[in-house]
């Protein structure tokens, strides 16, 4: 596969083999450079303070040249389309990652180029926070198996992804949220056609019962109308009482940026069992093994 678009398109040999190499890297027993010498263009229609300074410090990091691409500054602002776009930068460079808004323009992007396209969020899911959830668990349990992983919340594009890590890897995932905000059916019949022990409930305190990691974003994503959001997304806020009925080595995750006191406690967030600092650092090294099992020919 080389693009980087949706977990579902690989093989989880294949996502396990890049989890090994990030944790290799963090270590510091993989310091190869396998960028040396290449140019990675990143585009940005959303603003960003994880996706870009990760991947930009990756990129540095391993050998290559990161190049800063927002989309009102390019011609796509004034009318190019995305297709002509990837056309030619696939002859400058040797990569690209984009934040966009519809997954659309990532696919388009990635059908008319000649080179890698890594998706860095898109509307529909954020595989590349996921990598690093995974490996933020790994760090922490010592692998993925037997796990029980509980969302909270809305059914957004990082709960899309986590739907699809969950079939791939095999472990228990409890969505909890109104029913309302719950994941497209498309995906849902995939991951059960698929095997996906993927549990949907609006029961909160069910679903924090004996979980692993407890999991949430914020309830009103940019380009969301916040309408009635907040007040139905109450009953679903990650606080004290959610994380007492938790395993005991329970450890909270969120991709960030946090609303504290919305979709989680600051006692939540800023408290012993949060693993969201890890989380967010670890956006770096699994983007930096995703990035040289796609562009290089040795890993």
């Amino acid at each position: 596969m080389r693009d980087f678009i949706n977990l579902r398109d690989f093989d989880p040999a294949r996502l396990q083999a890049i989890l090994t190499t990030a944790q290799d890297m963090k270590a510091g027993r993989d310091t190869r450079k396998p960028l040396a010498g290449k140019t990675v263009g990143m585009i940005f229609e959303k603003p960003s303070t994880r996706t870009r300074v990760s991947f930009e410090v990756g990129i540095t990091q391993l050998g290559g040249t990161p190049l800063m691409l927002s989309a009102s500054d390019m011609q796509l602002g004034r009318g190019e389309t995305i297709s002509d776009t990837g056309k030619v930068l696939s002859r400058y460079l040797d990569a690209i990652m984009i934040r966009c808004l519809s997954h659309n323009t990532l696919t388009e992007l990635a059908a008319a180029s000649d080179i890698p396209v890594i998706n860095g969020l898109t509307d529909l899911s954020h595989p590349c926070q996921i990598m690093a959830d995974l490996q933020t668990m790994c760090e922490h349990f010592g692998g993925l198996d037997d796990l029980i992983v509980t969302w909270f919340g809305d059914g957004n594009n990082v709960a899309n992804s986590w739907i699809e890590a969950a079939v791939l890897f095999g472990f228990e995932l409890r969505l909890a949220g109104p029913v309302a905000y719950q994941p497209g059916a498309e995906l849902l019949s995939w991951a059960q056609s698929s095997g996906g022990n993927i549990i949907l409930t609006e029961d909160a305190e069910a679903a924090a019962t004996d979980a692993h990691v407890l999991v949430t974003d914020v309830w009103i994503s940019m380009g969301d109308e916040e309408g009635t959001r907040v007040q139905d997304m109450k009953p679903f806020q990650v606080n004290d009482a959610l994380m007492a009925l938790a395993a005991p080595n329970a450890i909270f995750l969120h991709c960030l940026p946090a609303w504290r006191e919305m979709e989680v406690t600051a006692s939540v967030i800023d408290g012993p069992q949060s693993a969201v600092w890890d989380e967010a650092e670890n956006r770096l090294h699994a983007q930096k093994a995703i990035m040289a099992h796609l562009i290089s020919d040795n890993f």
